[in-house]
């Protein structure tokens, strides 16, 4: 019911958001003599942001054309490199020739990034990409929406997720990297924990997980509270909700993007107000490049996706309720995960000083569980000053924390494969 009400509301605000727009183009228009008065810019500023705020945000374009490498712009194109109605594994090929141009004549490291399946496109990683591709063949996890999945393609849980993980690594080949951001860094463990134990020759050569609830029970933050304080038929109950039409996906039961991003929008409700004050003065002031960044952020924050029923709930169960991993209790398709067995893969964590959505010492458990590996194998880092989303974005992650990852993956990379370069 509550989706049918939200696509109603949404529907209900067209007629306003049409005059919104009417109201910022007449305000704006150079042929208005009060163009350039207070009034005009106030009444355009506030124009334009209801405009916004009441608009279809869609899935945002990557927008990866080009990237710079020692100096010299290397053109990039995105390829589908495999696919099932839940995923489309990415990659972003770079030109060859302008590679030899950049002197870059040898096979780069192939890199997975899983990116999080947490409500958030996988857009959200641009920034991370476009930094890993200089240095790295790049692939990336692009999940799909589950209100676009129709019903026929039957349902996805944590378990397809393990599973779509080994898939993809097999599709890269053997001995690849993976960068866990946030939320797949269990299903990343077990994943390689299970090509471990079976000797997979696709397992990855080194595994880098970046702020992710490895162990949700360490330095729990608001949403780790939430998911312990309240029991499980509370979130069976009352976050999901059936997809009504003409999504594709209608019938599907799904935990809606719209309900996480109230969630994390209350989280911070006083930052993202002062965010669109500013916008309006910004506006206001015919400071275009402020407000150009402030649009460009909402733009992908504001872009969200449902996920399954079933993959939610039991993302709740089995990660921030029960900790089925660290406790060595996860079962995967009738097998016990079993992380200690991983004994050739290198294994680097990564943590935000500031980090409110997975505390100090969750993403660096996989060490703990992982006893099978050397020391010369781990590594942990805690990056001073930064939150989540600075844990794999930003100023100090393009210069602080990639270098460090960057050399974790060229280390592994030679030692597990020296013909590599």
């Amino acid at each position: 019911m509550l989706y049918t009400l939200y696509e109603a509301g949404y529907a209900a605000a067209q007629p306003w958001r049409l005059a919104a727009l009417a109201a910022r183009d007449f305000w704006s228009s150079p042929l208005n003599p009060m163009r350039e008065t207070e009034l005009a810019r106030g009444l355009y500023a506030a124009s334009d942001l209801f405009a916004n705020l009441t608009r279809r945000y869609g899935k945002p374009a990557w927008g990866i054309d080009l990237v710079e490498i020692e100096g010299k712009p290397v053109r990039v194109r995105p390829e589908l490199a495999w696919s099932t109605p839940w995923v489309r594994l990415l990659r972003f090929a770079r030109d060859e020739g302008d590679l030899a141009a950049a002197g870059r004549t040898t096979a780069a490291p192939k890199v997975l990034i899983v990116a999080p399946l947490s409500g958030h496109y996988a857009t959200l990683l641009r920034g991370t990409v476009r930094t890993f591709l200089q240095d790295h063949d790049v692939y990336i996890t692009d999940w799909s929406n589950a209100r676009e999945v129709p019903l026929a393609a039957g349902g996805f849980d944590f378990h397809d997720y393990i599973d779509h993980v080994r898939d993809m690594l097999g599709v890269l080949g053997p001995r690849p990297h993976v960068v866990a951001v946030c939320q797949p860094g269990p299903a990343v463990l077990a994943a390689a924990s299970l090509m471990a134990e079976d000797n997979d020759p696709n397992r990855p050569a080194s595994i880098t997980v970046m702020g992710s609830p490895i162990d949700a029970r360490l330095s729990p933050t608001v949403p780790n509270r939430l998911a312990e304080e309240r029991p499980f038929a509370w979130f069976e109950s009352n976050l999901i909700y059936t997809v009504p039409p003409p999504h594709p996906g209608a019938g599907r039961r799904v935990y809606p993007g719209f309900v996480q991003l109230a969630g994390f929008m209350s989280m911070n409700l006083e930052k993202h107000q002062d965010a669109h004050r500013r916008y309006l003065l910004h506006m206001m002031e015919g400071d275009g490049d402020s407000a150009e960044k402030h649009l460009e952020f909402y733009d992908e924050y504001l872009s969200v996706l449902d996920l399954s029923e079933e993959f939610y709930l039991q993302t709740i169960d089995e990660v921030f309720q029960r900790y089925l991993l660290p406790k060595g209790e996860l079962m995967h398709r009738g097998r016990t995960v079993r992380p200690e067995l991983i004994t050739d893969v290198g294994l680097l964590t990564v943590e935000g000083e500031n980090d409110d959505i997975s505390g100090i010492g969750q993403t660096r458990a996989a060490h703990d569980i992982c006893t099978g590996l050397p020391a010369e194998l781990k590594e942990d880092y805690v990056q001073p000053h930064v939150g989540h989303y600075g844990v794999f974005n930003g100023r100090r992650f393009d210069s602080e924390i990639y270098p460090r990852v960057r050399e974790f993956i060229r280390r592994t990379d030679h030692a597990f494969d020296t013909t590599r370069a």
